[in-house]
């Protein structure tokens, strides 16, 4: 990056440079943050950003990226299911507690079972649990009740979707869209995730993952959205044939094994923020695309 007589280019990020490079890890922004972010023409920010870094950011430059509007807006798996619900997009009928005392014992008496209970926060499938009828529950609310005195409350109930064991993750990363299965082989475990043992399948069924990467496209324009990875849900199509996919949860900070890789990450990740700058008249030229892979690049 370099500066231009436009303005100068901050970063927090630690691997994409920009003509001023600080790091936020493990503080608050102060006074000296704001002064540069006063001067800066545009902010580059972390994954891993707080939302005071972010608000802070905001408040004294116009253009910053990633756009974490809707992660602040919208947070942990509540937010995800409130997010869904105001833009009308499909996802699994979810019921949404703040505290497990918020929750009536006899709640779990009216649920048609298999449910799926889902902490609040946790991600690569941690606090998710599969239970069979209500005798079964007291076991994941006992933990969402440790992770409310830790600071972490909230958990959402759902009906389990039948499927075809997998679900699609959908990659935003600027303008590049990417998508790919995650396929659990082991057809005891209904969790689809790659720490759980799923393996990661890129090319099968290239229309449905077409399809989910059109509804990711809209959440985008919708939303602003240029940093997530985004899991969608095709519910078994020879029981209910042509439903939508079910928007599943947004993952802000997200595994990079479908992706090739850290270092495949960063180079899109850093072609994506040159690509943001070139738009803003900010930076001079975008540098040949990483790699051969079939990422699909479109303004979301």
């Amino acid at each position: 990056m370099h500066e231009k007589a436009t303005g100068m280019i901050l970063s927090y990020h630690p691997v994409i440079p920009g003509d001023v490079n600080r790091l936020c890890a493990g503080r608050e922004p102060d006074e000296e943050d704001r002064r540069w972010m006063q001067r800066a023409a545009a902010i580059l920010l972390p994954q891993g950003c707080s939302e005071s870094l972010y608000r802070m950011a905001v408040r004294h430059c116009r253009h910053v990226f990633p756009n974490y509007r809707m992660r602040f807006l919208y947070p942990g798996k509540i937010g995800d299911i409130r997010l869904f619900r105001a833009l009308g997009l499909p996802h699994p009928v979810s019921h949404v507690f703040h505290s497990v005392k918020h929750c009536p014992a006899s709640f779990w008496n009216d649920l048609r079972y298999p449910v799926v209970l889902k902490s609040a926060y946790g991600g690569e499938g941690s606090l998710v649990f599969k239970v069979e009828s209500a005798q079964e529950v007291c076991k994941p609310l006992t933990i969402f009740e440790g992770m409310e005195r830790s600071g972490f409350g909230g958990f959402v109930v759902q009906p389990f979707v039948e499927n075809d064991g997998r679900d699609l993750r959908v990659v935003v990363i600027g303008g590049t869209v990417i998508s790919y299965w995650k396929v659990q082989r082991d057809p005891t475990n209904f969790l689809h995730n790659t720490s759980r043992g799923a393996v990661i399948d890129g090319k099968s069924d290239p229309d449905m993952q077409e399809e989910g990467r059109a509804w990711v496209r809209f959440l985008c324009r919708r939303t602003g959205i240029n940093l997530a990875g985004l899991d969608l849900l095709f519910p078994d199509r020879t029981l209910h044939p042509g439903p939508p996919p079910l928007f599943l949860e947004i993952n802000y900070y997200f595994g990079r094994k479908g992706l090739g890789g850290s270092e495949r990450f960063y180079a899109l990740l850093e072609r994506e923020a040159r690509a943001w700058l070139q738009a803003l008249g900010l930076f001079d030229a975008q540098p040949p695309p990483t790699d051969g892979n079939k990422a699909t690049r479109s303004s979301p």
